[in-house]
């Protein structure tokens, strides 16, 4: 079905996103794998053409867009294309909401125009090893020293943290027994202060290009200038952005299908077995008009939903059953075209066995599928 969500904007925006990538990224990405963390550089060069400060305002060098589309057909091109930066797509579709939103007009002037060049990349520290989804058992603490505030903890799972030169980090400056979500605020941590250390690079199933990362803060000492919005107010500021996080799984997981059968169609009318093509046998035509209507029933939830963020009219339990369909169906289709290619899916040299590791994070990202249903379980009133 013909998709109405773009204009020619957007367009010619994919075209330039697209022609960069295949230049300069996919063909890096089998060496970036193995290194399991992306060079500091490539950074810069996004920076360059305006796609790390995407959503910036001008006046601090960015691209100005406030059109979520365009950051749509740059999440679809990243995993169409095959290249798995998602430690910029933390920086830029997850961190910067936080510094537009939440800092002050000293604080943009400070930060923004090496954000959006990509020359100071970002993280968020939310993660503890005690502490997953519920964000309100967080334990890292920041205590108040005169002008400055004293930081101690630890944070796991941190996408992007080896490689961030400003981790926006989730800590405890009060606490109430009545409210175990009051008393949260976000410090702006930079990498460099002293008691600030980068543990081990976590050694992931897939998205191998992305690090991820350890953090641990012994006394850290962090001005009061580095805190984000107001004391206390955390954990309002850390759900405000979840609608776009959750968006952004769901359109990266449609497009990881469609990525799954672009590789799937040609092997199969290639690959001969028993003297014929496997595209020959009924079920290989089965599994994939299966796996084509489940992608056209995700693409047009998700656009639904583009439009509907656009508005400012796209709610919790709307885009939870939006990620739970579109990163639920991903899974089985990316399964179904691996098995297709028979024993060669198997192997890293095949995209297709990349993109299998990669996916099975989306169902967990952002909110895991039972944390989806149990949002929209309590919107029906259950």
């Amino acid at each position: 079905m013909e998709r109405t969500l773009f204009e020619q904007d957007h367009n010619d925006f994919r075209a330039m996103v697209r022609s960069f990538l295949e230049a300069e990224v996919a063909p890096h990405m089998p060496q970036w794998e193995q290194d399991g963390l992306l060079p500091k550089n490539i950074f810069q060069r996004f920076g360059d053409l305006g796609l790390a400060g995407l959503n910036i305002p001008e006046e601090y060098g960015g691209g100005g867009v406030d059109d979520f589309r365009f950051n749509a057909v740059f999440i679809e091109e990243v995993h169409l294309t095959y290249s798995g930066i998602g430690g910029l797509g933390v920086h830029t579709q997850v961190v910067t909401p936080y510094f537009l939103n939440c800092a002050d007009d000293v604080q943009k002037k400070r930060w923004l125009p090496d954000i959006a060049a990509g020359r100071k990349m970002c993280s968020i520290a939310m993660t503890e090893p005690g502490a997953g989804s519920d964000l309100s058992g967080i334990k890292t603490t920041a205590v108040r020293d005169g002008d400055d505030w004293i930081v101690n903890g630890a944070k796991t799972f941190i996408t992007g943290g080896i490689n961030a030169d400003l981790v926006v980090v989730a800590c405890r400056t009060s606490r109430s027994e009545e409210d175990r979500r009051g008393g949260m605020s976000l410090l702006v941590i930079e990498d460099g202060m002293p008691g600030f250390t980068k543990g081990r690079k976590l050694d992931k199933l897939g998205c191998r290009s992305t690090d991820t990362a350890e953090l641990h803060f012994e006394n850290v000492r962090v001005p009061n200038t580095n805190m984000l919005g107001e004391e206390g107010k955390g954990f309002g500021y850390l759900t405000f952005n979840l609608i776009a996080e959750r968006l952004i799984q769901a359109i990266a997981a449609v497009a990881t299908a469609r990525a799954a059968m672009n590789q799937a169609i040609p092997y199969v009318k290639e690959r001969k077995v028993f003297g014929q093509t496997v595209s020959q046998f009924q079920n290989t035509k089965f599994v994939l008009a299966e796996c084509a209507t489940e992608i056209e029933a995700a693409q047009a939830l998700v656009d639904r939903a583009i439009l509907a963020y656009n508005d400012k009219t796209l709610t919790v339990a709307d885009v939870a059953k939006v990620k739970l369909f579109a990163t639920e169906m991903a899974g089985r289709v990316v399964d179904k075209c691996l098995q297709l290619h028979g024993g060669y899916g198997y192997m890293l040299e095949y995209p297709i066995a990349r993109l299998y590791a990669d996916i099975r994070l989306a169902r967990i990202a952002a909110g895991s599928s039972e944390i989806m249903k149990t949002v929209i379980a309590k919107d029906l009133s259950l």
